[in-house]
């Protein structure tokens, strides 16, 4: 936690936690080309025999409660405390632990996918490497993960928060290409990108990516 950006993200989530999961409720119901992502995803889990799955950002918990209700044994990270109490609370029946991304507290091959949907957002160009490479070392062989993300060329920086409060936390928009490059050379193999609603101000995007053996 020695680095600033990593104290800010998760001090802010701590500030907005309760105005960002009023954001985002509802969001898959809302976005059928997600679900399908997330589908494709856990067939994929349960294709190459299945285990635990680590929702890594997992913010309030919606997409590790979908990924429950797909029928994947789901858990979720987060490095802010209030988001995963929010989680704990609104999702008693599952797990949900606090953690970084950048040093997951997970043993090595002990995951069969991971998820990071729009989690990895808020990394610096610098930190992404790490973290791609963190993903590989836990994942199974072979296991998929998800990457979603905002589109574009330019960092964003929040002030306030969905709650009217003050923040401080960056997003950086980003092309797939390079996303998928770090991620190739984590050592992972691409297997489909989509792009997601191409002409809004803000796209987004998902890429899904396999482990090699």
């Amino acid at each position: 936690m020695a680095e600033a950006w990593l104290s800010d993200t998760r001090s802010s989530y701590d500030t907005d936690a309760s105005g960002y999961a009023d954001q985002v409720a509802g969001l898959l119901e809302r976005s059928p080309y997600l679900r399908a992502s997330l589908a494709v995803f856990a067939d994929l889990v349960r294709g190459s025999g299945g285990g635990p799955v680590a929702d890594i950002g997992c913010g309030p918990g919606y997409v590790t409660r979908h990924l429950h209700d797909l029928g994947l044994d789901a858990f979720g990270l987060d490095l802010s405390p209030g988001m995963i109490a929010i989680a704990r609370r609104d999702h008693p029946h599952l797990r949900f632990e606090v953690g970084t991304m950048t040093a997951l507290d997970l043993a090595d091959g002990s995951v069969a996918g991971i998820v990071a949907f729009w989690s990895v957002i808020h990394v610096p160009d610098h930190a992404v490497p790490g973290v791609f490479e963190e993903f590989r070392r836990v994942l199974h062989p072979d296991g998929p993960v998800l990457v979603g993300f905002h589109v574009g060329d330019e960092t964003r920086h929040t002030s306030e928060g969905y709650t009217g409060r003050p923040v401080d936390v960056d997003s950086h928009h980003r092309q797939p290409d390079q996303v998928t490059g770090w991620l190739r050379d984590a050592g992972f193999g691409i297997e489909a990108e989509l792009l997601l609603r191409p002409d809004d101000d803000v796209p987004g995007a998902v890429v899904i990516a396999r482990s090699s053996a």
